[in-house]
């Protein structure tokens, strides 16, 4: 999987605050990511992320059917 600073992740299982929307910001054998909603942050093993992910959408998402060419 590749994952980058700043994608947003949207998991498996919701935060006790109802939001299942994170952003990565931090990378390496564990990832950081913090809570959308309420700015939390937690820390999971890469395998552990991986397996929680349901969609990962990249920071720089190009937007569709515009070119800018």
């Amino acid at each position: 999987m590749d994952i980058n600073l700043g994608d947003v992740a949207r998991l498996r299982k919701k935060h006790p605050c109802g939001n299942d929307e994170w952003r990565v910001v931090g990378l390496g054998v564990d990832i950081r990511i913090q809570c959308l909603k309420c700015q939390r942050h937690v820390l999971l093993e890469r395998s552990l992320f991986e397996r929680r992910v349901r969609v990962l959408v990249p920071e720089n998402k190009p937007k569709s059917g515009v070119n800018d060419d």
